[in-house]
């Protein structure tokens, strides 16, 4: 059976909301609720790799496990190939990129990606879910990926561009995508040694460095469209929605 190994960027620089992973919802920091939902899948050990310090001792104190790297990397993939090659760990297949700012993400949607990268082979793999409010297709801050195919239950499909723009007029085959990536270890390696895209550096999108390179993206359909924070907006209505579920 292949091995996975779950890997979770997080930093607390981040451009739009800076010191995100340790703000709190239900008492709990950001980046202990991914770290929870990751676990919770148990498809394999999960780690979080970060360049702080702060981030690190509130993961291991809410019992997960936190490796420190460089402050150096361009995206969070850069950070955890680094943080694979410090754990040292023998034996893996895919590694899975968890964003450290999806806290509502549904495990058994990480589990799908995980089992359709195990059972096509795939190289790189991630989500994307129905977008069902139009006001997403104008908010830079949620990304968008547009795919060969419908997305559905069974079957996956290539994606073709990334943006964070889209016109709803033109809302075919576009799809709210989720922040994951799984990558095989021999792809993961391939796309860090790539340099950063124009693409990649003017959209913000790490993703693109690989569409530029010719590597293909498989895409499979996500059952829910969780809020990412990415602004302090999106903490707040995360908050009242977690908050309000207990």
């Amino acid at each position: 059976m292949p091995k996975t190994l779950i890997l979770i960027p997080s930093r607390m620089a981040a451009t739009r909301l800076p010191g995100k992973p340790l703000l709190k919802i239900n008492n709990l920091s950001i980046i202990s609720h991914v770290v929870n939902k990751a676990k919770k899948t148990e498809i394999g050990r999960v780690v979080v790799c970060t360049e702080d310090q702060s981030i690190f001792n509130d993961v291991v104190k809410n019992g997960g496990e936190a490796i420190l790297t460089g402050n150096h990397h361009n995206s969070g993939t850069d950070r955890i190939f680094e943080a694979y090659k410090k754990l040292d760990i023998r034996g893996i297949d895919y590694i899975l990129n968890l964003q450290g700012d999806e806290p509502a993400i549904d495990e058994k949607d990480i589990i799908n990606l995980n089992n359709m990268m195990v059972k096509t082979k795939s190289k790189i793999g991630t989500l994307g879910a129905e977008i069902r409010d139009k006001n997403f297709f104008s908010n830079e801050n949620i990304v968008k990926v547009k795919t060969k195919e419908n997305l559905n239950n069974k079957d996956y499909s290539l994606a073709l561009s990334f943006q964070r723009n889209y016109s709803c007029k033109a809302k075919k085959k576009i799809y709210h995508h989720i922040g994951i990536y799984a990558y095989d270890v021999e792809t993961l390696e391939k796309f860090v040694n790539l340099k950063q895209s124009k693409n990649e550096i003017k959209n913000r999108l790490e993703q693109l460095r690989a569409l530029d390179n010719n590597l293909k993206i498989n895409v499979t359909l996500a059952k829910s469209s969780p809020i990412g924070v990415d602004t302090k907006e999106d903490y707040l209505a995360l908050k009242k929605i977690m908050e309000y579920k207990l």
